[in-house]
């Protein structure tokens, strides 16, 4: 089963309301927020990092950035990178850009969330695919991932 099913069927089995939205492939978190035509704070951008140890999900409000520095911090780690296309696909089955918000039982990671994604009602986000996005509750969300709540954005310079 690829990730766009495993998302829709965990999804539909816990009764969650979703946004399913086929759209041309967006690449940035900007196209994407226009291809959903909604408000950029709202995508939910998801980051695969890798430190000395392990991979681990990161998720912000697409409106800001990632401050490694307060991430390595998070994780009490001095090496921390981002993974690799190659790793993207190996490690998740996706494309940069399409890594949804979702550690177990979707992904097999660590699910650490900044503060940015609970300010808003909404979360958006490309669900596996460039061309597949979904828009569903913040609150229903947090029910079905399990996530550390942390502070890792910053303004975008």
């Amino acid at each position: 089963m690829n990730l766009t099913d495993k998302i829709k069927n965990l999804l539909n089995e816990n009764k969650i309301e979703f946004i399913e939205i086929d759209h041309d492939p967006t690449v940035t978190s900007e196209e994407s927020a226009k291809a959903r035509g909604e408000d950029i704070k709202i995508g939910g951008k998801t980051l695969l990092m890798k430190d000395k140890t392990d991979f681990r999900l990161f998720v912000l409000s697409a409106a800001k950035q990632a401050d490694s520095n307060k991430m390595r911090k998070i994780l009490n780690s001095q090496k921390l990178r981002f993974a690799t296309a190659e790793e993207l696909n190996e490690r998740a089955g996706v494309t940069k850009g399409a890594l949804p918000p979702f550690g177990n039982p979707i992904l097999p990671y660590e699910l650490y969330v900044d503060q940015s994604i609970l300010e808003n009602e909404k979360i958006a986000f490309n669900a596996g695919l460039l061309t597949k996005s979904i828009i569903m509750s913040v609150k229903d969300w947090q029910k079905l991932v399990t996530y550390q709540l942390c502070q890792f954005a910053k303004e975008i310079e």
